[in-house]
């Protein structure tokens, strides 16, 4: 009998230390497959990366958790040797863990315990100037935080939080903050304030913006200069480009600097389990934006951002269009998006084309605009073959489905009519490699609860919105539904619930509408 108690009492400590084990990886292929087969074009299969059974602890390298001193070169060191060893698994325990810039290599994957903070510190001092693109244009930024170039077989997981310390970097606009909030941010962090009441860390952050012709990126000839202006090149957080066989699950990432996380040009990139926040306030604070990259699984992820939520783009203008690699084969599914721009958004920088792309079984609360499609005259590129089942949203201030092909560069409710009918009276050009396309577009199964417009649509006279299929809608909202310059229409089953004026309006720039109730 005492054997036997024994026995049992071997057993039960060999399940619990299983049981405790760290999961450095919980996404299985087959959940993959089941994703990818389902989707409504022919989808390629997207590789989960693995790592052999080797770990290398931060800790071991020096590593502080408190927070006071650097641990850069500490988690650096244990990347370094991951990658010599042939590959295997970084783990960051708990604790806090201040820290510069990190570069993932390839055959590693960067584990977080239950309980661990990284935050990168805002010293400009441990960011080097280099070239990048951003906003879809080339030109110089800060190093991301967190960054990888041409590796394959990376990863980062596990249940810890990596911070951005955005707050130090990003423009600050008083009407966007409570009284006491926008006190404090001054006090802490110093900078300087315009005249229209806009924060900038400091007066060379200001001189970079009157550099800027087009959003954020200033043109600057002078190489010299980007030195002076180093505090304005706030990075994106997670910038990995040219990468293969990604993987990132489990973890949040919070508090960007600029756009919170951005693959470029990658291959094979799964995004899962993901907890995905900025401050609602956060000056181009997206969430995820795919720019040019293929076979993309985003699966029940969290968004609670201060610009676009998730965002396919593909460069902008000139340089997209040389560029030339589109966006294209991307499942969207299980997600739920709060505070954003856009829930699901393509655009605007879509010049190298998005195709191939299905989002299904989203929720959106308080979103900005619920699904939104932007483009402008310039752009170029064919925005194609998108698939959206299964959306619901509630409480959006804005459109529950917006088509906008004047895109002024400004938030939605942002921009006054004005503004807008100056883009909208100019001469219509010719069509040419500058005329961006949407076509052959099916949204279906959608629900909208407490919208200010259920839909618009708003194409260009020279190339209007083409082929889209609204199948089984349902939408309440103060306004209804408002199509402009649009070539191929199907209103199947929508119900749209106005509160003022007319549930449908067709422009007479509207042709070839099938209307089935």
């Amino acid at each position: 009998m005492k054997k036997k108690f024994s026995l049992l009492l071997l057993a039960a400590a060999i399940l619990g230390a299983c049981s405790t084990a760290p999961e450095y990886q919980t996404t299985k292929r087959k959940d993959i497959d089941a994703l990818t087969k389902s989707a409504s074009f022919e989808m390629p299969k997207v590789s989960v990366p693995s790592f052999p059974d080797r770990t290398f602890n931060v800790l071991d390298y020096g590593a502080d958790n408190t927070g006071v001193a650097l641990a850069t070169e500490a988690i650096q060191g244990a990347i370094d040797a991951c990658t010599a060893a042939g590959g295997g698994t970084v783990i960051i325990p708990e604790g806090i863990y201040t820290t510069g810039p990190i570069t993932l290599k390839s055959n590693v994957r960067l584990y977080t315990e239950p309980n661990s903070f990284v935050v990168f510190s805002h010293d400009l001092d441990l960011y080097e100037i280099y070239d990048e693109w951003f906003e879809g244009i080339p030109t110089k930024r800060c190093t991301s935080p967190l960054n990888a170039l041409d590796a394959e077989n990376i990863a980062i997981t596990g249940h810890g939080t990596f911070n951005g310390n955005g707050d130090w970097w990003r423009p600050l606009k008083k009407n966007k903050v409570a009284p006491t909030q926008w006190k404090k941010h001054l006090k802490e962090k110093g900078g300087i304030v315009t005249e229209k009441d806009i924060w900038y860390p400091d007066s060379a952050s200001l001189l970079a913006q009157s550099y800027c012709v087009d959003q954020n990126v200033p043109v600057i000839t002078d190489d010299s200069l980007w030195q002076v202006v180093k505090s304005f090149l706030r990075p994106v957080m997670l910038h990995f480009v040219g990468c293969k066989n990604i993987l990132l699950e489990g973890v949040t990432f919070e508090n960007s600097p600029a756009w919170n996380l951005h693959p470029m040009c990658c291959e094979n990139l799964i995004l899962r389990d993901l907890n995905v926040r900025n401050p609602w306030y956060s000056q181009n604070g997206d969430g995820v934006d795919i720019e040019s990259c293929k076979n993309v699984v985003i699966s029940r992820c969290s968004f609670d951002v201060g610009d676009d939520a998730i965002c396919m783009k593909s460069g902008k203008d000139k340089p997209g269009r040389d560029r030339g690699i589109p966006t294209e084969n991307v499942v969207v599914d299980d997600c739920v998006v709060y505070h954003g721009h856009g829930g699901f958004v393509c655009g605007s920088e879509m010049s190298g084309g998005i195709k191939n792309v299905e989002v299904r079984n989203n929720l959106y609360i308080g979103t900005d605009v619920g699904l939104r499609f932007k483009s402008t005259r310039g752009r170029g590129g064919v925005v194609e073959n998108i698939y959206i089942n299964g959306v619901n949203m509630v409480n959006i201030p804005n459109e529950g489905l917006l088509f906008d092909l004047f895109y002024g560069g400004k938030g939605a409710g942002e921009e006054t009519e004005k503004e807008l009918a100056a883009r909208m009276n100019a001469e219509a050009p010719a069509v040419s490699e500058e005329t961006p396309a949407f076509r052959n577009i099916v949204i279906e199964n959608v629900k909208g609860a407490n919208l200010k417009r259920a839909i618009y649509f708003n194409g260009l006279p020279e190339m209007k919105i083409q082929n889209v299929t609204l199948r089984n809608v349902t939408m309440s909202a103060t306004e209804g539904a408002l199509f402009r310059q649009t070539n191929g229409l199907v209103i199947d089953n929508v119900n749209i619930h106005a509160e003022k004026g007319e549930a449908f309006s067709l422009a007479p720039t509207v042709e070839n509408v099938t209307i089935n109730k």
